[in-house]
């Protein structure tokens, strides 16, 4: 019986390999040669970061089309174009990009519990919602490490991963298993054109910051001597440092954390040591560019939020030109803003920068005059980017404002040195209460004159920046707050003097609202000269067609440009807007920022046809953010900034009134720095002067 048994089964395998045998050499299918050979391109690493189950798999989908050459992101261009070569393709340009991590708190994240089970970042998150009090934070297990088939992660001393770029093949099994997003795979394109999200481990200085400027990285590379990857730091974010370091009022400073403590740190300072290294070494550090893309973009101004744009879209590969109807691009950098707060070679220096990266200008050419935008298409231009800026001064409105003796701000700023040379004797009026007002109110006073300025605010509520505002009374202007002009005196149609009244608020401790004119103090200054800085707003006149119907819908409140918040794309589809053109008078940060957003989305437009709305932006300051108490170890006195005396400001237009830091002590201010996170800082931050005898203990200082 077993016999039998042992028999019939093996006749059964024996038909059943006779049919498989058969149906074999009936289904064969021949393996396309090239699959092995592209297979034996591949470094062998099995890492799935191409997307594909292992190489075996890769090379199946690049041979049947599914796939480019240059999919492997173990490998480098050799292996692409050893394969493009037996494709019989061309290797086509392929952005790299790394891993990263985002999380500044390791062990200075305060600790929920402490988890004994199995150590894995997962494992924990799951468990418990991660070991930090900070939802976004790295957990510090090393989840990361131990996945990566690259040897390209470390953890720190403090429990932080760190990334040898040289050998992250960006495979991104890190940023998978990191429960967290504290790790993240990035290139260029997106280290340029990210918008900060809510998830983000975002500082409070961050937040506040319009170009979204990552303040606490490049203070850290400054302080550890990393000047190069600073000022790289800082031009992910805004490629006029220079400028910005000499003229931004710094709204990071007023929200720093440190001031919950002592004095907030002087970003404003080291953001400019930082930029002026640059410039002084005499050599620019080298920025990286993608290559030409073949896709071409007209930007309208050339000022900050234009040369902004056209940097970005350098960097991340496409082809901008800049139009300018002035001789010189720089916008009111160039020409307007006074040499005594910004110098034309600091100006020229930072364009150059621009200008190098391969960004074409055609200078001289006024937009609605010398080319329309149906002019740039028919050139072959993708995308528009209006920036056009805000030069138009708005009268005053009242009786006599026409009169000989009225100019606007702008105009007698560009004069400066030129019509105006010398205003001794001279009585001028300044009204306005912008920073143009006290470049105004500064620059006729270095021309001889007696100036007063009508202020229709209290210096609290003043637009100017509050060092301008000092700078302009230091000067011995008469800055008449709460002030309104009523009318102007003229005769022979000649200025004489302005008549005006004072102003006050319902509350004058809330000061809110609109001040109100108060009854019986009409009063009269003489003048010779009455210039108006109110505002600045866009000059509607070129924004019209042949009909003179407007290009565009308008804002009525700003004056500038109507555009969607997010993208920045106007009323006509393929047409963007940033800066004053958009916003009207503004600071320069905020050009520099709306230069940035609209590369963001003039570049998804013109590659992916349509513009993707940005995932939890952080459009307002985090409020879990906001911390009302702290514990600060160490007391640093905030640097003092060297300036020259008043006397010497009244004599020249050429020298800075504020100068710059040596490196020791932009390193001890930088110390002061907390590196905070989202919710984490650094309360030992300092330590390493705690020798020095300016240096003390919060505790001592309380016990005095």
């Amino acid at each position: 019986m077993a016999t039998t048994s042992i028999l019939v089964l093996f006749l059964l395998g024996l038909g059943a390999a006779a049919v498989l045998a058969a149906a074999s050499r009936v289904l064969h299918v021949e393996e396309d040669p090239r699959i092995a050979a592209v297979e034996g391109c591949f470094p062998g690493a099995n890492c799935g970061g191409c997307g594909y189950p292992g190489c075996s798999a890769a090379a199946g989908a690049i041979v049947k089309g599914d796939a480019a050459p240059e999919i492997c992101v173990a490998g480098g261009p050799e292996i692409a174009t050893a394969i493009a070569a037996i494709m019989g393709t061309e290797v086509t340009f392929k952005e790299p990009k790394v891993a990263a991590n985002i999380c500044t708190g390791g062990s200075r994240a305060n600790l929920l519990f402490d988890y004994e089970g199995v150590e894995d970042c997962r494992a924990e998150a799951l468990l418990y919602g991660g070991e930090k009090s900070c939802g976004l934070g790295c957990i510090g297990m090393g989840t990361c490490v131990k996945v990566c088939s690259f040897d390209a992660i470390r953890l720190d001393d403090n429990g932080l991963p760190v990334v040898d770029w040289h050998a992250c093949r960006s495979c991104g099994k890190c940023a998978e298993v990191c429960p967290t997003g504290a790790i993240r795979i990035s290139g260029m394109t997106m280290d340029l054109l990210h918008l900060n999200k809510i998830d983000d481990c975002l500082a409070p200085c961050m937040q506040k910051c319009p170009a979204q400027v990552d303040v606490r990285t490049y203070i850290q590379q400054m302080k550890q001597g990393d000047m190069r990857g600073a000022l790289l730091t800082m031009k992910e974010r805004n490629p006029l440092p220079l400028a910005v370091g000499r003229l931004c009022p710094a709204p990071c400073e007023n929200i720093c954390r440190r001031k919950i403590a002592d004095n907030g740190v002087a970003i404003h300072t080291l953001h400019r040591f930082v930029a002026d290294w640059e410039m002084n070494s005499g050599a620019r550090v080298q920025l990286n560019c993608n290559p030409p893309s073949g896709h071409r973009v007209a930007i309208i101004g050339g000022g900050a939020a234009g040369l902004s744009c056209a940097y970005f879209l350098r960097r991340i590969g496409h082809e901008p030109v800049i139009f300018e109807k002035r001789d010189l691009v720089g916008g009111m950098m160039r020409g307007v803003i006074p040499e005594y707060r910004l110098p034309h070679k600091v100006v020229d220096w930072e364009i150059q920068t621009i200008l190098d990266l391969g960004v074409d200008i055609r200078t001289g050419m006024t937009f609605g005059t010398d080319f329309t935008l149906p002019d740039l298409e028919e050139e072959g231009f993708e995308a528009v980017f209006m920036a056009t800026g805000a030069w138009k001064v708005p009268a005053l409105g009242i009786e006599n404002d026409t009169a000989d003796g009225v100019v606007d701000s702008i105009s007698f700023l560009e004069q400066v040195g030129e019509t105006y040379t010398d205003l001794k004797g001279k009585k001028v009026v300044v009204v306005g209460d912008s920073n143009t007002a006290m470049d105004v109110v500064r620059s006729a006073i270095r021309l001889g004159a007696d100036v007063s300025s009508l202020i229709a605010c209290n210096d609290r509520k003043m637009a100017a920046n509050k060092n301008e505002v000092k700078r302009a009374a230091e000067l011995g202007a008469d800055l008449k707050y709460l002030t309104t002009p009523t009318a102007i005196t003229a005769e022979n149609g000649k200025v004489t003097g302005i008549d005006y009244c004072e102003l006050a608020y319902a509350d004058p401790k809330k000061a809110t609202g609109t001040p109100k004119v108060v009854d019986g103090t009409e009063a009269n200054l003489e003048a010779d000269m009455i210039i108006v800085a109110t505002d600045r707003m866009s000059g509607a006149g070129s924004l019209m067609n042949a009909e003179g119907s407007p290009l565009f819908e308008m804002d009525k409140k700003t004056g500038g440009i109507k555009a969607d918040a997010t993208t920045l794309q106007t009323s006509i589809p393929n047409v963007f807007t940033g800066g004053e053109a958009h916003t009207g008078r503004n600071i320069l940060i905020q050009a520099v920022a709306d230069g940035r957003r609209a590369a963001r989305a003039i570049h998804h437009s013109i590659t992916e046809g349509t513009i993707p709305e940005p995932k939890n932006p952080q459009l307002r300051v985090i409020p879990e953010s906001i911390l009302k108490n702290m514990h600060v170890t160490y007391s640093i006195p905030r640097i003092q900034v060297p300036e020259i005396s008043v006397e010497e400001r009244k004599c020249t237009f050429k020298e800075e009134v504020q100068g710059g830091i040596a490196y020791e002590e932009a390193r001890k201010e930088g110390s002061r720095c907390l590196r905070c996170g989202l919710t984490c800082y650094d309360s030992e931050a300092g330590a390493e002067y705690a020798q020095d005898t300016d240096v003390q203990p919060f505790e001592e200082i309380s016990k005095k």
